[in-house]
């Protein structure tokens, strides 16, 4: 009787872990889009998958030519996240800055690579860049590994940002280019 018992719970809480992992479940992690945004993702369902991905290396730190989950600089996150989703982008801001279509920042969308002026705001070189996750009117949320704090999201209206915006690419597209 004991073993019948048994054997029912085990049945019984098998079924409801298979029951679980096959529902679906509503997370609030999906970017945030706007309705003129929605046909972008239609199109391009990769760019959910890569800001996913992103996050899910949140507080990672900083590190100097780094590529790894050991560690990254700017542009080896960008290109980690990237390369996971067939998107094989160069090892330096100045360079992934020329990749991809050229977008006006009014255009910009999750999934586009957001760039910046290195550490002075005087200079023209590209030294910084970012994945944009979110796109609220004139707000533009971005994950990026900055020096002083690793893997983190910042906001393009911060002043440190704004005055060192250069411009926003999109590469998600150089997938369907292939």
């Amino acid at each position: 009787m004991k073993m019948k018992m048994l054997l029912t719970a085990f049945f019984a809480v098998s079924f409801g872990i298979v029951q679980a992992q096959t529902k679906p479940t509503v997370t609030d992690s999906k970017p945030t889009v706007s309705s003129t945004q929605k046909s972008f993702y239609d199109e391009i369902p990769l760019v959910s998958n890569v800001i996913e991905y992103a996050r899910k290396h949140l507080s990672i730190r900083y590190r100097s030519g780094g590529t790894t989950t050991h560690g990254f600089d700017c542009s080896g996150f960008t290109r980690f996240c990237f390369s996971r989703f067939g998107i094989s982008l160069p090892h330096s801001s100045a360079a992934q800055g020329h990749v991809g279509e050229a977008v006006d920042k009014d255009d910009a969308q999750p999934g586009d690579l957001i760039l910046f002026k290195g550490h002075s705001a005087s200079g023209s070189q590209i030294g910084h860049v970012g994945l944009i996750t979110e796109v609220i009117g004139d707000r533009i949320k971005f994950i990026h590994s900055a020096w002083n704090g690793g893997v983190r999201y910042d906001y393009l209206h911060a002043d440190y940002y704004q005055r060192r915006f250069v411009g926003v690419r999109r590469v998600v597209t150089m997938l369907a280019e292939k």
